[in-house]
């Protein structure tokens, strides 16, 4: 029950992804991060691994200890490391929510702005939807097209872009199937008819 009151009044963020550019608007508030898609990492002294900074700036002023990572940057799709995404994810999320004590738990339109030619596959749509959940999301939606204008958004009235981008094969149809049984029949009866003479 508490879910689904959280769930009601939840902020809706639009999550906008290119592979050098992230830009996550909270559409209640219009405020947005709007950066390069970068997760600064540090190893400490113990061997440890910490994020020690987030976008463009963070990236070009790297010390020897510190890796910069890109997780929306592959040849081929739009998603190279999850986890640094999703840590890229819960930094914007929490840059942008009303409360800096609690984890935001936001409803999120996930939207690839590149590398959707011939749509996304559903590994991809399952792994931009994890991406989302693990950051916190507390329901999330796919959406490939245009941008969407901020004033128009309606998490609920938005059609999820979750349907299979290949369609299964129809049965096939009875004259399909009668036409089959008509050739094998009239091949069987020529082999008879060849064989018998």
């Amino acid at each position: 029950m508490f879910s689904n009151l959280r769930a009601k009044f939840a902020s809706v963020m639009y999550v906008q992804i290119w592979e050098h550019r992230l830009k996550v608007t909270d559409t209640a508030t219009r405020e947005s991060f709007d950066d390069y898609p970068a997760i600064v990492i540090k190893t400490n002294d113990k061997g440890e691994k910490l994020i020690s900074g987030v976008g463009k700036e963070a990236s070009e002023r790297l010390q020897h200890n510190e890796i910069a990572i890109n997780p929306f940057s592959h040849p081929r799709v739009l998603f190279s490391d999850f986890y640094v995404g999703e840590k890229l994810l819960q930094h914007t999320f929490r840059h942008l929510g009303n409360s800096k004590m609690l984890r935001p738990r936001p409803k999120v339109i996930i939207h690839p702005m590149e590398k959707t030619e011939g749509g996304l596959t559903m590994i991809e749509k399952r792994a931009f939807k994890e991406l989302a959940i693990g950051a916190g999301a507390i329901a999330v939606k796919i959406y490939i097209g245009s941008a969407l204008s901020l004033e128009k958004i309606n998490f609920d009235e938005l059609e999820d872009d979750d349907k299979p981008t290949i369609q299964s094969s129809s049965p096939p149809s009875k004259l399909t199937s009668y036409g089959v049984f008509v050739f094998y029949l009239v091949m069987l009866t020529l082999a008879v008819w060849y064989l018998g003479k």
